[in-house]
Order: C-alpha cells, then structure tokens, then sequence
C-alpha cells in the first residue's frame, strides 16, 4: 500500500484510485445494494474501492458524513425520477412521495440507514424547495407551510424506510408475514373476532403499493383540508 492510501499492484506498479466523496458514496451504495447494510463499514469499502482505510478519511470527517452522504445521493435518485407540476399542488407531492418510496425499495439496505436522516445537503434541500414551493402555491402562508412540509415529509421517509426495512427481511420472514393475511386472519374466530371476520377476505387483497397510495391520498386530503386556515403551529 502506497502512502498516499493508493492500492499497489506488484512491486513498484501502484494502481492509482483517484477518490472524491461522489466516488466513495457511490461504493458504499453498492455495497449496501450488493450485501447490505451490516457491511457499510469503513474496512470493507476500502476494500471495495482497493484502498487503505486512512484514506477514506481524507475525504470524510466520520462514518456518520458517510450516512449523510448516502441519503443525500438517494435524494438526487429521488430527483432523478421526478418532476414538478407547476400549479398542482396534490400531483406534485404526489408524485414526489412515490419517487421516494420507488428510491427506498430500489436500494432498501442504504434507505434503512439514511431515511432518517437530515442530510442538510444539496439534494435534500431541492426536495424541502419543491415541498415549500408546492405549499406555498396551494395557498399556505409560511408557518403553515413549515409544519406541513415536515408532516408530509416525516409521513414520507417513515412509510419508506418502513417499506424498505421489510424488503430486506429474509425471503422466508417476508413470506410468512405476507401469508398472515390470506392465513390467520382469514381463519380467525368471528365469534371472538367478528370485525376481523367481516373484512378478512378483502385485507388478504392489500398489496404494499396499494396500500401506500391510499395513505397517501387520505394524506393529501389532509393537508387539503388544512390548506387556507391559516397558522402553523402544532396546537392548531
């Protein structure tokens, strides 16, 4: 191993790794996809990217800038896929939080560890743009617009880190929760459970995404409902 951090291949042949943070997050991505979020340590991504361990801290402060960050590029995939629709206010959070979810499910080990987070980082803060600017043309005066931005995007984050954490469950522990409700809840005592009994048939149809999308209608309702009151505080 060089000094510099760069890999060496054979006496005197230093393979040259040129890092920078997109570099280094973008393997950890990968690594997260590839086996999950137990190996985001700072050993195996030097590893992965054939350098020392030292010299990842070059580029970052702690393994916690490493979080930040890689919420931060799941925020710019959420980007990616999305578009605005000016003066729609519905269609746009609408499909924001889709694209949000669609992000978290496509790499859920990284999503588990950055979903929760607040990056205060570029991509984010385009987000939390789009959020405001959203509100702010359905009619919401600033201090409205500041609590429902976070209850819309705490409702968000949570529902898709909650998605993604699910997906990386074992196939087997997947399955058995998913069968629950074509199985014990369809069997279960009406005599004890009688409004389990009456809707039993028809939550064994409940798909995540079918799921999601209403949560997020009856969200959406909400926050029209909310809209034009007037005030922001959490008493309101």
């Amino acid at each position: 191993m060089a000094s510099d951090g760069t890999a060496v291949r054979g006496r005197g042949r230093p393979r040259k790794v040129a890092l920078d943070a997109r570099i280094i997050v973008d393997a950890a991505l990968a690594l997260c996809d590839e086996h999950g979020a137990e190996a985001l340590t700072v050993r195996k991504l030097a590893a992965r990217l054939g350098v020392d361990p030292s010299a990842l801290y070059r580029h970052l402060e702690d393994k916690d800038e490493l979080h930040l960050l890689l919420a931060d590029r799941l925020f710019e995939e959420v980007l990616e896929a999305f578009s605005p629709t000016p003066g729609d206010w519905r269609t746009t959070l609408r499909d924001l939080a889709l694209s949000t979810r669609e992000t978290a499910l496509r790499h859920p080990a990284a999503a588990v560890v950055a979903t929760y987070r607040t990056t205060r980082r570029p991509a984010e803060m385009r987000i939390v743009e789009h959020i405001l600017t959203a509100l702010a043309d359905a009619g919401c005066d600033p201090a409205q617009s500041a609590l429902l931005h976070r209850v819309y995007g705490d409702f968000t984050l949570a529902w898709s880190g909650m998605d993604a954490a699910f997906a990386t469950l074992d196939p087997a522990a997947q399955a058995g929760d998913e069968a629950a409700w074509t199985r014990e809840y369809v069997a279960a005592d009406p005599a004890r459970y009688p409004s389990i009994a009456r809707s039993s048939a028809q939550m064994a149809t409940m798909t995540g995404e079918r799921v999601f999308r209403a949560a997020l209608e009856v969200l959406l309702d909400g926050l029209g409902a909310r809209i034009g009151q007037g005030g922001g505080t959490p008493n309101d």
